[in-house]
């Protein structure tokens, strides 16, 4: 049987890679907006493992499925029970000989690396603690409509060193653009786990708006993500001073694009007149999950088509 793909972080896809399912992409949506049907998926099924909740995770996923003609399986905690009633291990080997393809939305890396070790079909991530790969590949892609390759651009990531952070860090030294970090002292991103081969991808600012001078697009997250929801107080307090303004878009180039990977809190993370405003491409963004997981379940299933 031929090695499985999977993808479980975004390191796991070479440039060229992502220059093929970035093409994809692109033609997919076309084919979306004109209407017109394309069925490469016909009679295959995706098996989505939902441990942490979702909108546009679960909504991107199985309409995407749909509208390659194929059919969804949608587990959640209490269904699926991964992990407790049965070892991961097991429940991989189970469910990966009914399906074709399984996303799989959890806490820690861990569980999805074993369960992938484990499974007969490709397993995408799609959300952990430690990586968000699928939300970057829609940032990337949303980047390169508006403004072109992102190669040997600028991004700004102000706010926690989440998973987001991490994953960007990975695009920026897969990619070769560069990553400007801002985070509050405690919470900076953790080389370690991101797993940076080099420290010439990214530059680390104790300055939120410092980080944003200059840069092509300015990102950022909720200052609490799921999962932290104990440490609630101690962040607002911390991440004051981190609220993506009109200050900071200034000082960014006067084309910079803002993206926020939703949901977002308007007066915490971000202004409303920065997320509403007409450097804002969220809305573009959110769409776009929906179109490049398309061409990530296409490429994962039936490779170059």
């Amino acid at each position: 049987m031929a090695e499985i793909k999977h993808y479980l972080q975004f390191s796991d896809f070479t440039a060229d890679e992502y220059a093929w399912v970035f093409q994809r992409a692109a033609i997919i949506k076309r084919k979306f907006k004109a209407y017109e049907k394309y069925h490469p998926l016909a009679d295959r099924t995706l098996a989505m493992i939902f441990e942490k909740a979702s909108t546009r995770t679960r909504v991107s996923f199985e309409a995407g499925m749909y509208q390659l003609g194929g059919s969804v399986v949608h587990l959640t905690t209490g269904d699926s029970q991964l992990g407790r009633a049965e070892p991961i291990e097991d429940s991989a080997r189970v469910i990966s000989r009914m399906v074709d393809l399984v996303m799989i939305r959890t806490f820690g890396q861990d569980k999805i690396e074993r369960f992938a070790r484990h499974s007969r079909v490709p397993v995408i991530n799609g959300l952990t603690n430690e990586f968000h790969p699928c939300q970057i590949l829609a940032d990337i892609f949303t980047f390169i409509e508006h403004r072109g390759s992102i190669q040997g651009c600028t991004v700004a990531w102000v706010g926690d060193g989440n998973n987001m952070a991490n994953t960007w860090l990975q695009a920026a030294d897969l990619l070769g653009f560069t990553v400007h970090v801002a985070t509050p002292t405690g919470y900076e991103v953790d080389q370690a786990v991101a797993g940076i081969r080099s420290a010439q991808s990214y530059k680390v600012f104790k300055d939120p708006t410092e980080a944003c001078r200059g840069a092509d697009l300015v990102t950022t997250d909720v200052w609490t993500s799921m999962g932290y929801e104990a440490e609630n107080e101690a962040r607002r307090k911390a991440f004051a001073d981190w609220c993506v303004d009109r200050d900071m878009m200034r000082a960014a180039k006067p084309d910079a694009l803002f993206m926020h990977c939703l949901p977002a809190h308007r007066g915490e993370e971000v202004e409303a007149e920065v997320i509403d405003g007409p450097q804002s491409v969220v809305w573009d963004e959110a769409e776009n999950r929906m179109h490049v997981q398309k061409a990530l379940m296409e490429y994962l299933l039936l490779g170059r088509v």
